[in-house]
């Protein structure tokens, strides 16, 4: 029988053994694979879309307050000067800060945006459901423990940027808390909203564009 071709051979010669190639359930894999695509739970894949989103905002929002800030500095020097607006502009373009803005842009793509999407991946996953406990209780622990550890990061990452990392904890001390207390007034609200009617995909994009609003609130106000 193994000359004539018995368990896969034929006189003597091997062929190797074809397997199907057909999936079973393949709607079933589809869908569960889609499914993981679309809340980043296929693995553990550096979330691209999330971190360029966060960047582009971030350097959106600071380019806002750099622009914002000049503008009122250009606009009470040259009070009783002819200079028209075109040139306060100018002179606002050409001193502009980019390696501000590269430091802004850089946390926003390496840790805002990757982190903030974890965290919120996180919250789905502990709590499910969309009750109104569960929004009320995610909306708590975004500002106790994201918020802290946003401001953090980002005083962190600001004066690792100017090397300056030996004035951090005075930053801390004398910025760190009244920041974080100050934004429980904008940040309560937004975060209501985004736990409440963003999905999971866009929340890391909702909350960096309410950053642009915050960054041109806190610039005006601070510097009244």
């Amino acid at each position: 029988m193994e000359a004539l071709g018995g368990n896969g051979a034929f006189w003597g010669w091997k062929f190797p053994e074809v397997k199907s190639t057909k999936r079973p359930f393949s709607s079933k894999s589809k869908s569960s694979d889609s499914t993981a695509e679309a809340t980043g739970r296929g693995g553990s894949r550096f979330p691209l879309k999330q971190a360029m989103t966060a960047s582009s905002l971030a350097l959106m929002g600071d380019t806002i307050a750099q622009v914002n800030g000049r503008w009122r500095e250009q606009k009470q020097s040259l009070s009783g000067s002819s200079d028209s607006s075109k040139d306060i502009m100018t002179s606002i373009i050409s001193h502009h800060d980019w390696l501000r803005a590269l430091r802004m842009a850089s946390y926003g793509f390496l840790l805002y945006g990757p982190g903030s999407y974890a965290w919120y991946k996180f919250l789905d996953y502990c709590l499910p459901h969309q009750t109104a406990q569960n929004i009320m209780l995610k909306v708590l622990l975004n500002q106790v423990v994201l918020g802290p550890c946003v401001i953090a990061v980002v005083f962190a990452w600001n004066n690792l940027w100017l090397g300056k990392l030996s004035e951090l904890p005075n930053k801390y001390q004398k910025d760190a808390l009244p920041t974080l207390f100050y934004g429980f007034r904008f940040w309560i609200p937004v975060s209501l909203l985004n736990f409440w009617a963003v999905p999971l995909q866009a929340r890391v994009a909702f909350m960096s564009t309410a950053s642009i609003f915050w960054n041109f609130f806190l610039s005006s106000t601070l510097s009244k």
